[in-house]
């Protein structure tokens, strides 16, 4: 207490210091902070660590590694972490709390921001998502573009800001706003589609609805980082830029205007952040400037011309993971044949490979970018401003943005949650309710013969891929031989390759052909059911699938983007309808993909199902 003022005394100096005065503006308590800061804090603030987990990589945790995690804070004076902790809300804010507890002990008492990928979605990869916990699960972004509901849109929105504030979490890396356009590229489940009025109007919204207002972050929101600016999705051949493969994106002017509108949506919104896209954008020129050959990150055209200039973006820009490490031979060529990949060697700096880490630094800062995603080590930025090749006034400019959107989101006064509170608002049932609804509705019937009635209590079925006991929830008897059932109910997911199993993403990531193989397994059981025995079919698209196969052979046949078996049961037994249309076009052939420009939405010859296509609309 000062003078009446309640405050926290973050210095302990016994006085309220300006910084630490809820009265003043954000912007005048980062000023009065970053005099206060050394280099080694202010570098610390431009660093987003990973949080590491207690336990190796792929085991279960129960929490942070609270030592690592309190050394970095120490020694490096970092106070962002990337959190891929997947726990029960209650859970997730005590160890958050736990970790919070350590921030408050440094010199200024500077809070931690806790970032983390989308955690709200059926699917999680690593790098794109994570699991969600106790969180309720929502359509992934296709399906929110295939409902095209504002108001559920809004709803999910609120949700996500609800459960991530309740744990400690206060900054999302996501909307993804890139346009769907490539339909091989292995990332498109996490687009708004692209239909680019539809994604453009959704990108708004989301940001308004995360945020907590169109006017910027509120204390009660999350920071918002709109990604990847831009053109990312374009990728050459269908790769991504995760990997050296994948560094090239394929677009011209015209097109990458249009992959600018849902950014440009995204801006009206006010987002704390943008994290510019991996690739080289190859030979593109954007208002009468050739773009620099480089990853996003890098260049001067997208960074300084386009983003800041152009848009006046003022925000923070904060890059995405590895882009300033070195690009050695794990980087180039994979891990040798037999040895399991991991995250060693990853490097994202495409363009400036033969750069030193110092000067990556410093081209990324000169160019715009004031945080670093994924970086555990402030040296070579320290090196790079005691070289002189960046100004500790440029430091000072990127501190006080990354600073002013910690004041923002109301951590100096209110680190810490209350676990029993999370509990209450995090995952509630009528969140779990609405969750399970949305991805119901966002599906999107293809085709139906009419001669599947909604399914009865009782009714014998033959399932494939379906979990028996959300049969059995859904009051349907589930027999073994498809002889004795009266519908058959498969459940496919868009088809892919391993084509570069020797990268660490690679070995994950849905590549390649869209075409189910003649010897793909949910194929081949389809062709065996019997004779006349009606068949609902039902794809998981994380990618555009080639569903010529299944058209022929399926009585009712849906798409789903992200779908438990309780939400496609609820749609087979009318309880909802499956309202959706389709977010991208499906093509007819991998000779129509081929053909088709990266960076173009919708210009497939003769798409077997279009953009925008739901069966009420079939002539």
């Amino acid at each position: 207490m000062d003078g009446g003022i309640r405050y926290r005394d973050l210095d302990r100096n016994g006085t309220l210091t300006p910084y630490e005065d809820w009265r003043l503006s954000p912007r005048e308590r980062a000023a009065d902070l970053v005099d206060r800061m050394t280099l080694t804090e202010k570098v610390g603030q431009l660093l987003v660590a990973n949080a590491f987990n207690n336990a190796p990589y792929g085991e279960p945790a129960t929490g942070y590694a609270v030592d690592a995690l309190g050394g970095l804070m120490r020694d490096s004076g970092i106070t962002h972490f990337n959190s891929t902790l997947a726990l029960p809300p209650a859970d997730l804010g005590r160890a958050n709390n736990a970790v919070q507890e350590m921030a408050e002990e440094g010199r200024l008492g500077i809070p931690v921001v806790f970032a983390t990928d989308p955690r709200h979605h059926q699917a999680s990869t690593v790098g794109a998502g994570v699991a969600p916990g106790g969180f309720s699960t929502w359509p992934e972004p296709p399906g929110l573009a295939a409902l095209n509901d504002i108001e559920t849109t809004q709803r999910f929105a609120e949700t996500v800001r609800k459960d991530l504030r309740a744990t400690g979490i206060s900054l999302l890396l996501g909307p993804q706003v890139d346009l769907s356009t490539e339909p091989r590229w292995p990332r498109n489940n996490g687009t708004l589609g692209e239909d680019v009025a539809r994604a453009a109007s959704l990108a708004e919204t989301l940001v308004a609805g995360l945020q907590g207002s169109t006017h910027g972050v509120e204390q009660s929101g999350v920071a918002t980082v709109v990604k990847h600016f831009a053109g990312y999705s374009a990728g050459k051949d269908g790769w991504d830029a995760h990997h050296r493969y994948g560094r090239f994106a394929s677009l011209d002017e015209d097109e990458f205007e249009q992959h600018l509108r849902p950014f440009e949506a995204a801006f009206r919104a006010n987002p704390s952040s943008v994290m510019p896209a991996y690739t080289i954008a190859e030979g593109l020129v954007v208002d009468g400037q050739p773009v620099d050959p480089v990853g996003a990150a890098y260049s001067k055209v997208l960074m300084t011309n386009l983003l800041r200039g152009r848009y006046a973006f003022d925000g923070v820009i904060l890059s995405d993971w590895a882009i300033t490490s070195d690009c050695g031979e794990i980087c180039r060529n994979g891990f040798p044949e037999g040895q399991r990949p991991t995250f060693e060697g990853m490097s994202t700096a495409w363009g400036v490979e033969d750069l030193t880490q110092p000067e990556r630094f410093a081209l990324a800062m000169d160019v715009g970018v004031d945080q670093f995603g994924g970086v555990m080590d402030p040296a070579p930025l320290l090196e790079a401003v005691h070289a002189g090749l960046i100004a500790e006034e440029r430091i000072d400019e990127a501190v006080t943005r990354v600073l002013m959107r910690t004041f923002s989101l109301g951590l100096f006064e209110a680190p810490f949650v209350d676990p029993e509170n999370a509990v209450r608002r995090a995952g509630t049932a009528e969140d779990h309710a609405a969750g399970v609804t949305a991805q119901a509705r966002a599906m999107v019937r293809l085709e139906d013969d009419g001669t599947v009635p909604l399914l009865a209590p009782g009714t014998k079925v033959f399932t494939y891929g379906v979990d028996a006991e959300a049969a059995r929830q859904a009051n349907v008897e589930v027999v073994k031989d498809p002889a004795d059932a009266q519908v058959a109910i498969m459940r496919l997911q868009a088809p892919y390759e391993r084509l570069h199993p020797q990268y660490f993403f690679g070995a994950m990531q849905h590549e390649g052909s869209l075409a189910f193989p003649e010897d793909h397994p949910g194929l081949q059981a389809l062709q065996q059911l019997p004779d006349g025995l009606p068949a609902i079919i039902d794809v998981y698209l994380d990618r555009p699938a080639i569903l010529a196969p299944l058209r022929e052979k399926s009585s009712l046949l849906l798409a789903d983007f992200g779908a438990s078996d309780a939400a496609l049961f609820s749609v087979l037994t009318g309880r909802e309808k499956a309202t959706g249309s389709l977010p991208f076009e499906l093509p007819r052939s991998m000779e129509a993909v081929e053909a088709q420009r990266s960076g173009a939405p919708a210009d497939s010859v003769a798409p077997l199902y279009p953009l925008g296509f739901r069966l009420e609309d079939r002539k």
